[in-house]
């Protein structure tokens, strides 16, 4: 099993984005996701600058992916995916169908990103029979599903790469207000990016002051970082291809399989228990 760092899921200024990735250009990982996955309003780098990246990455000997929008809303956006479908250089995550769809009409290969909603073989097959050559596990999925998906899958080099998010902020949901905004009492056609502001997304607490979820622009995650590092071995015995952190920081994470979840980390999905629980295994 491989390393993988996703796609940055909150807003940095251009400077800061460059930074981390030249210090990922002289890291051990493998593979990288890049490009917004969030809100198209976030304009901080365009097109043009996440292939530039893509560019250096691939000179520094990594895997390059471009990572699409999770929330088609508008046709701009739609021609600005087909735009990145047909980038002629770089494989695709498609966070939604429609990228699917672009993919296969284009006959370029591709990854299914944690948004899409494969659950179960049968959908798994039909879109690797599309083109699909990796899907990224959905977040709410436990290692029981992977491990009974992964048996009807059959083995290698049949079924497509299996990569799982193993370490990051989990992303929950998604939905055409921003939350953000609506915070910072902004409407969103003029919400000023205001997510900037909040460059590890902004804590929502319970009335009794206990981290609930997180707010990061349209999308929501959880409060807790997921940290299945402790399953490394677990994963691998399975099958498991990528090991996904999700960047969270300007700081890569030191991932110890030897420690367990701390108290503002959790792992319940893996273990078919409610998400923000700790289990021991």
């Amino acid at each position: 099993m491989k390393t993988s760092l996703g796609p940055l899921l909150y807003c940095w200024e251009k400077d800061k984005v460059s930074d981390f990735y030249q210090h990922v250009a002289q890291s051990d990982i493998e593979l990288v996701y890049l490009g917004e996955a969030v809100c198209s309003r976030r304009r901080e780098l365009r097109s043009s600058d996440y292939l530039e990246l893509a560019k250096m990455l691939k000179g520094s000997g990594k895997q390059v992916v471009l990572s699409t929008l999770a929330l088609i809303e508008a046709a701009g956006e739609l021609s600005e995916l087909k735009k990145q479908v047909n980038n002629g250089e770089f494989m695709i995550e498609a966070n939604d169908m429609a990228a699917v769809g672009y993919a296969r009409e284009a006959g370029v290969p591709f990854v299914c990103g944690p948004h899409i909603n494969l659950y179960n073989a049968a959908s798994i097959q039909k879109l690797a029979d599309w083109g699909m050559q990796r899907f990224v596990m959905p977040i709410e999925l436990s290692k029981d599903w992977l491990a009974k998906v992964l048996e009807q899958l059959g083995g290698k080099p049949q079924r497509p790469e299996v990569e799982v998010l193993g370490h990051g902020h989990l992303p929950l949901a998604h939905s055409a207000r921003c939350f953000t905004a609506r915070h910072k009492g902004l409407a969103k056609d003029g919400c000023q990016t205001i997510c900037r502001e909040h460059s590890k997304g902004l804590l929502v607490q319970t009335q009794e002051s206990q981290p609930l979820l997180r707010l990061n622009g349209i999308q929501t995650q959880s409060a807790a970082c997921v940290n299945l590092a402790g399953q490394w071995a677990e994963m691998q015995a399975m099958g498991v291809d990528w090991f996904r952190i999700s960047p969270a920081s300007a700081t890569l994470p030191t991932l110890d399989i030897h420690t367990p979840v701390t108290a503002d980390e959790c792992n319940g999905y893996w273990f078919g228990e409610a998400g923000f629980s700790r289990s021991t295994g």
